[in-house]
């Protein structure tokens, strides 16, 4: 099973919950797609987007469950992105986990990938 990632705020993730989809948070509703990262992007995800936010999951997604909506573009340094072009359907998520901070105002992934 391929897993992508998103971050997302507690608020934002309740919000999906209590709709039953996830439509994105600000920056993806404004590019129009859903921003993921593979196992090896998102810690840096997090590092350059995400750097001191508390308050934050980590959600786990299924690739496979996403079909063809579900699109790997070359995005930062000229990596390949995983960018999802519809709502995010809950029973796609495999699970949600909090992103705890470190001391030094980075996240902790121990234990998340």
């Amino acid at each position: 099973m391929t897993t992508v990632y998103k971050i997302v705020s507690v608020p934002e993730w309740r919000r999906a919950e209590a709709e039953g989809v996830f439509r994105g948070a600000a920056i993806d509703l404004t590019d129009g797609y859903i921003h993921f990262s593979s196992a090896e992007q998102v810690e840096e995800t997090a590092a350059k987007h995400f750097a001191g936010a508390p308050d934050l999951l980590l959600v786990s997604i299924d690739a496979a469950k996403l079909g063809d909506a579900l699109k790997w573009e070359v995005s930062r340094g000229g990596a390949l992105f995983p960018h999802l072009y519809a709502p995010l359907s809950m029973d796609a998520v495999t699970r949600v986990a909090p992103l705890p901070l470190r001391a030094d105002g980075r996240h902790d992934f121990t234990g998340l990938l």
